[in-house]
């Protein structure tokens, strides 16, 4: 399986158009509905308390702040949404790239929701798949279409880098 330098350039764009894609669809839903997303401060809060041995949070909120979280998070975000492209790209040695479909980005898309379910919801006080939330049955459903949307931003970048791939060849 052979990879080229472009393929890996094409993932990261992918990654990085579908997470901003990812968070146009919470910011919707935060305008149309009031409906909250994950603050990704928490996540940069989260990795940074690692480096100092603590890797699960009572409540992420409750736990001291760290220099930077916010930058860590963010940061964390766009390469965690890159390495989901990798996903696609890397097994098919870039040919999804150069056709890109819907099915195996929506399957990575919704696939990749397992991570906050078991990981992240976890380890930031909020159990497993938000089962400690006032709400478990909303949090999960928002977690599952934030995800979706992930997956159809994978489509859409992937088709935007196609095109400039072969416009600008």
């Amino acid at each position: 399986m052979s990879i080229e330098q472009s393929y890996i350039g094409g993932a990261v764009f992918v990654g990085m158009g579908a997470a901003l894609i990812m968070d146009l669809w919470n910011l919707f839903l935060k305008r149309a509905f009031n409906i909250a997303s994950l603050d990704y401060c928490f996540v940069g809060r989260w990795l940074s308390h690692m480096l100092l041995g603590t890797f699960t949070h009572a409540r992420i909120a409750a736990a001291p702040k760290r220099p930077a979280e916010c930058v860590i998070g963010w940061t964390a975000h766009f390469l965690i949404g890159v390495a989901f492209a990798l996903v696609l790209v890397i097994p098919t040695s870039g040919g999804w790239l150069e056709q890109p479909s819907l099915f195996p980005a929506l399957l990575v898309g919704v696939g990749t929701v397992v991570i906050p379910y078991f990981i992240v919801q976890p380890a930031l006080g909020l159990g497993v798949a938000s089962g400690k939330t006032p709400h478990p049955t909303q949090a999960r459903m928002k977690s599952l279409m934030t995800h979706t949307a992930f997956g159809v931003g994978l489509y859409l970048s992937a088709i935007l880098w196609r095109y400039l791939m072969h416009a600008y060849a």
